[in-house]
């Protein structure tokens, strides 16, 4: 897709693409915070937490626009049309997003549009879910001896086309799998089809930087069971490694009781 500009008509708005994180609140920047308080209105996602919206300023509209599985409050091509027009009447829009805007969050299409209309646009960085929900649950991305780099995925594409399993297998990273719940069978399926150890540890972390945070841990070959069995709901985090087995001794909460059994029976 090609982004021209296509107006050149001064647009006196500005529209912050504003990363809240995956739900604490004290895990904003000072950025996100001050830009929020200072917006004139507020366009904010599904992933956005309940506690992250009550800091929201009284007196300020604020409009879902969230997107989750087959349930989409507002096209995409509708949510780019307001963004400008609001723009074009001087507005500070902040267009809050959960995570961060440039990782599985849309921002970069939202910015080339906005650029090609002529809008004022700016990215506020905001803690993603991979580092903000493993740290949370004790599981590190990376550590010596465990994992050389982490790679994040996605589970859901334009397309949908399937990960490249192969590549993936071979590497010795950890594997964060976002959006992965109802593909769960599906990355069971890719990675031990093409060669991971079926015993490899898995967190799935629900609910991730929220008082109600659930970490269950499993085995790769029992994910897709062990997921189903749990009745877990989105947001949920996949994290597929060795660097999960870390968990028992850093996390600080107890893990769900379907966890002992899963890891018991591997």
């Amino acid at each position: 897709m090609t982004y021209a500009k296509t107006v050149s008509k001064a647009i006196s708005g500005k529209v912050w693409l504003v990363g809240t994180g995956p739900g604490d609140p004290e895990l904003l920047t000072m950025k996100a915070y001050k830009v929020i308080q200072e917006a004139d209105l507020i366009l904010y996602d599904n992933l956005v937490s309940e506690e992250i919206r009550a800091l929201f300023p009284r007196g300020v509209p604020a409009l879902y626009v969230g997107k989750c599985k087959d349930q989409h409050s507002i096209r995409q091509e509708d949510l780019n049309a307001l963004l400008v027009k609001r723009a074009y009447q001087s507005k500070s829009i902040a267009r809050v997003k959960g995570g961060d805007p440039f990782v599985f969050g849309r921002g970069s299409e939202e910015m080339l549009m906005l650029k090609a209309a002529g809008v004022d646009v700016e990215v506020v960085p905001g803690v993603t879910s991979a580092s903000g929900c493993g740290t949370y649950a004790g599981i590190p991305l990376t550590h010596r001896g465990m994992a050389t780099g982490v790679t994040l995925v996605t589970a859901h594409t334009k397309d949908d086309t399937p990960p490249d399993w192969d590549a993936l297998a071979r590497l010795n990273h950890t594997l964060v799998f976002y959006m992965g719940i109802s593909k769960a069978q599906d990355i069971v399926d890719g990675l031990v089809g093409s060669g991971s150890n079926a015993n490899t540890p898995v967190a799935i972390i629900e609910n991730g930087c929220r008082p109600n945070q659930r970490n269950i841990i499993t085995t790769l070959a029992e994910l897709s069971k062990t997921a189903a069995e749990a009745k877990v709901k989105s947001p949920a985090l996949i994290i597929v490694g060795e660097v999960v087995s870390l968990a028992d001794v850093l996390g600080a909460d107890a893990f769900a009781p379907i966890v002992e059994s899963a890891v018991a029976s591997a």
